[in-house]
């Protein structure tokens, strides 16, 4: 369904007023379309339905005005929701309220008295009214959130006023728990899906019942709805991963890992299980070739039952699987105390042992111009020199004050990245496919983006990380640059591609926040495409044993960030992931969490997607 029609800046109001006045002049045509957008913008207001009353009268009910194609607007599927009620084809009508719903969850589409009439389910089959339930639930969250609920409680209406009308319906029952579940109504999912079991029983009815209990706590109890849906009906494996499930969110791995393998047992590549076991393989032990398997089977078998989000879940929040880690180093300290004191740096100051990263100072003295920032001396192996002969250099230096070697990017190239660039993604290949929109731009300027990164959008996001830590969204164009790199020449052989190249050379450029873009870039290619695993595990062996060599001289801001780096790159060696867990100050190689003083704003951005 469309969002809108011509003009969306129209308000219901105004939408209305014109409706009215076409219909005045006989024109029902356009009377029906400005109907339709003052039911998208307002689909409970009553001088709205008294008007669509007035048409279908015009035009001897109306539902002509109203046809059902594949782009229909949203607005004229609920006018002919509600004229196929007041024709006494209230079945018809409640399945496109409930297709509205699943297109726009948030809106009260349903809020109309019919809907709601306790009369309106003595009309209709119970194995409809339970239909239309599950389409309804289909479309929500579970649970929906606490501000999204009040647009659906018509629904939830209907749902007690079929109960009562047929209290010993399972199917109906087991819907209307599920609808009440998602509604935070547990209680009431609870004694509906139990009711339900016990007048029809069914693996479905136990499914129910299982969901209800789990969502009230009481795990024992929904362990035991769901194995008796097992023993009703042995070969839905998806219930097998749902017992899995419950089982590890008490903690029970071994138990839960059981059951994902005797589904695997039966169907070794049903979607449900592989997702599972993969996830809970993962979180016993923490290495990362599970999810590397997980990402396999996903690229592997696009068509999978339903989305699935267990390698989301196990990516979200770890550096750099789902999102990138915060800058370090003195530098990156000073200028979040200038943002946090609001005073621009004026009267601060940072000594640095070394030369900064350029990326580093240059936002800094940007963002906090009053910091004065002193270098000790000339540290060796110099910063300021690509750490292998590089054929793009993207700084100048004069002493230590670094300027951009390329042209600014086109204003095109600063309108894409605007729209993509973000510090969080739900894992590697997600973030390799939403990077796609840059394909279309030159390699000139995705590199120019490297160095001279647009200022943050005026958005909810921009603004946040304005006022705590600008250097995120500079990274985070980094970082999204560098990906749009990796869509270069595709059809290129991975070996000699200009893709491969112009990151190798970022790689091992100017030790610089560039330095992790370009090397999250060449690990994610090794997510997407196994062939390329071993070229890229050995580039990362490369790059963390020179930074831990060159640690050994000077500081190296960026070496924490390149070992949480390391510990993402799938296939790496045993001696790598242990010389990054070293780094790290990590006991064993298990991924893990960025010690992170921006936690707050870190949860923030991690669950805006």
């Amino acid at each position: 369904m469309p969002e809108g029609r011509d003009d969306p800046a129209l308000s219901a109001t105004e939408e209305l007023a014109l409706a009215r006045l076409a219909l005045d002049e006989g024109d029902l045509h356009h009377a029906a379309g400005h109907l339709a957008g003052a039911l998208a913008r307002a689909p409970t207001l009553p001088e709205v339905h008294e008007t669509l009353a007035r048409l279908a009268a015009a035009d001897g009910g109306g539902l002509d005005l109203f046809p059902i194609s594949h782009h229909t607007f949203v607005g004229a599927v609920v006018a002919r929701a509600h004229l196929l009620a007041a024709a006494g084809r209230p079945a018809e009508g409640l399945e496109l309220l409930a297709a509205a719903t699943g297109h726009a969850p948030g809106t009260e589409w349903a809020g109309v008295p019919w809907v709601t009439a306790s009369e309106l389910v003595e009309r209709l089959a119970p194995d409809h009214i339970a239909r239309v339930l599950m389409q309804v639930c289909a479309a929500l969250t579970d649970p929906v959130p606490r501000a999204g609920r009040a647009a659906l409680t018509p629904y939830l209406t209907l749902a007690r006023n079929a109960a009562t009308v047929h209290p010993e319906h399972g199917l109906l029952l087991g819907a209307a728990s599920a609808l009440a579940r998602r509604l935070g109504e547990v209680a009431l999912a609870i004694r509906w899906a139990s009711r339900g079991v016990r007048c029809q029983p069914s693996k479905m009815g136990e499914v129910w019942l299982g969901y209800a209990y789990r969502s009230a706590g009481r795990t024992r109890d929904a362990l035991a709805a769901l194995g008796r849906a097992v023993d009703l009906d042995p070969d839905d494996l998806a219930v097998y991963a749902d017992i899995a499930g419950t089982l590890a969110d008490i903690g029970r791995l071994d138990e839960a890992l059981e059951w994902t393998e005797r589904a695997l047992a039966r169907d070794p590549s049903f979607d449900c299980a592989v997702h599972t076991a993969h996830r809970l393989r993962h979180l016993r032990d923490g290495d990362l070739s599970h999810l590397v398997a997980l990402a396999d089977f996903i690229r592997d078998h696009p068509d999978d039952s339903h989305e699935h989000g267990d390698l989301a879940q196990c990516c979200r929040g770890r550096p750099w699987l789902g999102q990138l880690t915060p800058a370090g180093g003195p530098l990156v300290d000073a200028l979040r105390q200038a943002v946090a004191a609001d005073d621009i740096g004026i009267g601060g100051a940072v000594r640095l042992a070394a030369a900064a990263p350029p990326s580093a100072l240059r936002t800094a003295t940007a963002v906090a111009p009053g910091l004065r920032i002193e270098v000790a001396g000339a540290a060796k192996p110099d910063p300021r020199e690509p750490r292998r002969p590089s054929a793009q250099r993207l700084w100048h230096f004069a002493e230590d004050v670094p300027t951009p070697a390329l042209p600014a990017p086109s204003a095109t190239a600063v309108e894409r990245i605007a729209q993509v660039a973000h510090p969080a993604w739900p894992h590697p290949p997600a973030a390799y496919d939403a990077a796609v929109g840059l394909a279309g731009l030159e390699v000139d300027d995705l590199l120019g983006l490297l160095v001279h990164p647009p200022a943050a959008p005026a958005s909810g996001l921009g603004r946040l990380l304005a006022v705590q830590d600008p250097s995120i969204w500079v990274r985070g164009v980094q970082v999204w640059a560098c990906l749009g790199l990796l869509h270069q020449r595709t059809d290129e052989p991975w070996a000699d591609s200009t893709r491969r190249r112009v990151l190798l050379d970022l790689v091992w450029g100017v030790e610089d926040w560039v330095t992790e873009a370009a090397l999250f870039a060449l690990i994610t290619a090794a997510w997407v495409d196994p062939a390329v695993r071993s070229d890229v595990a050995r580039v990362v062996a490369e790059r963390l044993a020179d930074a831990a060599t060159v640690a050994e001289a000077r500081p190296v801001p960026i070496a924490v960030s390149l070992a949480h780096l390391a510990l993402a790159a799938p296939a790496l060696d045993p001696d790598t992931t242990a010389l990054a867990t070293r780094m790290l100050g990590e006991r064993t190689p298990r991924l893990p969490r960025p010690r992170n003083p921006l936690r707050r704003i870190w949860h923030r951005l991690t669950h805006r997607r």
